[in-house]
């Protein structure tokens, strides 16, 4: 069934019709557009929130990010952050595939319906002056036969009168001839237009018309297809970023589920622990015999200024920390000025950091002596001697270094063996039986012999473990070291920047050192290359 044949006199129902397929087609357009704007305002909201609660410092600056709350905390809004941008691409496809494109083919859609009505109406311009005509003729054939039947009827009269002259019969009778041949021709006329007319109005109904309808009927079917395929869009663009929003979701989950808390009691006990032993019990003083006191490093004095004091190993009033002011203190390159145990952690961070650089600037001036090899062999590449002076002060860099390195060594062991002291002066206090109070002091024999063997004791397995390097030969050979984890990447990474390395989206990798707070994890490919990756895009498992 098609609109000329079955809507063939219904040209206005077909104008009004088209005109509202048109009108549907553009309040889609608006919709899209307005829910375009929702998606983007959305998601400029959730980046502001992302922003709003990210902390001010850096993850190597922050402490708190060691605790895996907070990593699952960052992890979770880096996912909402991921979301936020699949929401603008929901957006900006929506904007260009079906605004743009839509609004587009509306106006070609209008221009095409305005041309052919517009012939629709000549077609029925050309009918309805044909009309006209034909009326015209009509009339005119009526007017012609009654004015000649009224001649005739003239003469007639005039021949039976016999009053009338002659010539007025013969004028009477001419005049009727005359009427009656015009008479004659309008109805040729009128019977020529007529057979014009009937074929023009047939070409109108059966031909004309029919095709201009079938014309409007494809514009409009096809743009009906178009609306129904625009309103796919909309659905095709929320499927296009539903497994990307899935895995912001599952990574939420997997943040979730990271949360330790043993572990994050462990990390404040090991951010926090000062290394001091426990204060010993206060000494009682014996104020009812203030002649027979004796001073001793064990028991309660007063000095000149007239404060009291109280003396003896680990009794120091600055170590009675919950009841004393805490004063400002100076910092100090070997980091006196924290307790021992977070004293050793800065100094083992210090001395990793410096055999970093050290194996770094190793590594590079061994590039620079193959590079001078190079140009030795052939001077064409490059000048050997140009190279002299950052291979000098490579050395120089590399000699600084070293000598970095021994003097944390030696700041390490120190603060090693105190805490190794601390340890062992607390647990021997915390054994003994307490002090019998009378004023003379205990004996410290016993003191010092703990305190002896205590230095002699060997360092905890902390320090063992801690790779102290005291030479670089040029050809050391460092051996593989072995993975201490596993991890999948989560996402595609494209390792373009120098220590980078890339990895595909569900990639297994062997986990070769945890993130230090920087945000980049240090990883193994299976078929070989080690680098960098961002911490972000994995999901990690340790051994």
């Amino acid at each position: 069934m098609d609109w000329g044949t079955e809507l063939w006199d219904q040209f206005e129902v077909l104008e009004r019709h088209t005109q509202w397929g048109l009108d549907l087609l553009d309040r889609y357009v608006k919709f899209v557009k307005e829910r375009t704007e929702v998606e983007q305002a959305y998601a400029k909201q959730l980046r502001n929130l992302v922003k709003k609660y990210l902390p001010k410092r850096t993850a190597k600056d922050d402490p708190e990010s060691k605790f895996s709350q907070q990593q699952s905390f960052m992890q979770i809004l880096q996912e909402v952050n991921d979301f936020a941008g699949q929401r603008e691409l929901v957006a900006e496809n929506l904007s260009v595939r079906v605004c743009l494109e839509l609004a587009k083919y509306s106006q070609e859609m209008k221009q095409e319906r305005k041309m052919h009505f517009q012939e629709g109406r000549r077609a029925q311009q050309q009918l309805e002056n044909g009309f006209k005509q034909l009326e015209n003729s009509k009339r005119k054939f009526e007017r012609d036969c009654r004015e000649a039947e009224k001649a005739a009827q003239t003469a007639e009269r005039l021949d039976q009168d016999i009053n009338a002259t002659k010539a007025d019969v013969e004028k009477a009778k001419q005049q009727a001839h005359l009427r009656s041949h015009m008479a004659e021709e309008s109805k040729n006329e009128y019977a020529a237009q007529l057979q014009r007319f009937n074929r023009d109005q047939a070409h109108f109904y059966f031909s004309q018309m029919p095709q201009i309808f079938d014309k409007l009927q494809d514009m409009d079917e096809r743009r009906a297809a178009r609306l129904g395929a625009g309103y796919g869009l909309l659905s095709d663009a929320e499927l296009q970023v539903v497994p990307i929003i899935a895995k912001c979701l599952e990574g939420m989950k997997v943040a979730s589920d990271a949360v330790d808390a043993k572990s994050d009691s462990h990390v404040l006990i090991e951010l926090h622990k000062s290394g001091f032993a426990r204060p010993g019990d206060v000494e009682f003083e014996d104020f009812s015999q203030p002649m027979n006191r004796a001073p001793s490093d064990s028991s309660l004095g007063t000095p000149s200024d007239g404060r009291p004091e109280l003396r003896g190993p680990g009794r120091s009033r600055a170590k009675r920390w919950p009841f004393g002011k805490k004063n400002k203190t100076v910092v100090t390159e070997d980091f006196s000025h924290l307790p021992p145990e977070q004293q050793r952690k800065r100094l083992q961070q210090q001395l990793e950091e410096r055999n970093r650089e050290l194996q770094k600037e190793v590594d590079q001036r061994e590039a620079l002596k193959k590079m001078k090899d190079v140009y030795e062999k052939t001077p064409q590449m490059g000048d050997p001697a140009s190279l002299e002076p950052q291979i000098t002060e490579t050395l120089s860099n590399i000699e600084r270094l070293k000598l970095e390195v021994q003097k944390y060594e030696a700041w390490l062991a120190e603060a090693e063996s105190r805490v190794l002291s601390n340890r062992g002066d607390s647990l021997s206090r915390h054994t003994r039986p307490p002090d019998p109070p009378a004023s003379a002091p205990p004996d410290d024999s016993n003191h010092s012999s703990q305190d002896k063997e205590s230095s002699e004791e060997p360092p905890s397995e902390e320090g063992q473990d801690t790779p102290i390097y005291t030479e670089f030969d040029e050809d050391f050979e460092e051996e593989p070291a072995s993975p201490i984890g596993h991890c999948v990447a989560i996402y595609h990474f494209e390792g373009s920047s120098e220590g980078t390395i890339s990895m595909a989206e569900g990639e297994d990798l062997s986990l070769m050192e945890e993130d230090k707070g920087d945000g980049w994890t240090r990883v193994r490919r299976e078929q070989g290359g080690e680098g960098y990756v961002p911490t972000s895009y994995l999901r990690v498992t340790l051994n």
